[in-house]
């Protein structure tokens, strides 16, 4: 399952031809603009106010602060979990055919 905005590469026609393609693969377009149904911006939003007032010297050490933020999150699932909850979709785990 694939959850993807309206980017314009994601709904290109190069795109749908891959999506086509793969019969396995089940594609959810979000509305154009739907920040609040994109768990992603939560993450997002979770990073940024965990750098809030850092002062870094150069751009290769913010991308190892984020980079780091990143990975800590991978191993915590609850917190995750609240970033699809904060959207109010319900995900139902899709039954084998």
């Amino acid at each position: 399952m694939l959850v993807w905005d309206r980017l314009n590469t994601h709904v290109s026609r190069v795109m749908r031809e891959l999506i086509a393609e793969r019969a396995w693969l089940t594609v959810f377009l979000l509305p154009a603009y739907s920040p609040d149904l994109n768990p992603v911006e939560g993450v997002w939003a979770h990073v940024k106010r965990s750098l809030a007032n850092l002062a870094v010297m150069d751009l290769d050490q913010l991308e190892v602060l984020v980079r780091t933020r990143l990975k800590r999150l991978q191993y915590r699932s609850g917190t995750l979990d609240g970033f699809i909850a904060g959207t109010g979709l319900a995900l139902d785990d899709p039954k084998s055919p």
